[in-house]
């Protein structure tokens, strides 16, 4: 897989996950692994950053479910609109957490 198919496997992905729901950045990138043979969570987290504007960024977290940095504010908004659980000020992963496995 080509560094661009890569991306573009990547922003499918998030493309995929329903409202309500999140995914981390390792979730993603373990997702894809098998078919890319990349693993890397900071990578999810470059291309999120450089192409996720044309997706639902704001459903992709960290591990702990802390929401994208720099765009807090925006995120828990749309989060909250979407009726996704949260716990304070970040996700409520084992409530939220999705996978490609569940389907839509």
């Amino acid at each position: 897989m080509t560094p661009d198919e890569y991306v573009e496997a990547v922003l499918d992905l998030v493309e995929r996950i329903p409202p309500g729901r999140v995914m981390s950045y390792g979730a993603v990138a373990d997702a894809l692994a098998d078919r890319s043979g990349r693993t890397s969570a900071r990578l999810i987290g470059s291309i999120m950053s450089r192409h996720g504007g044309s997706v639902p960024w704001h459903r992709v977290v960290n591990s702990a479910g802390r929401l994208p940095p720099g765009h807090e504010r925006e995120a828990r908004a749309r989060l909250r609109a979407e009726g996704t659980p949260l716990r304070g000020e970040r996700v409520d992963m084992a409530a939220a957490g999705w996978s490609p496995e569940e389907g839509m």
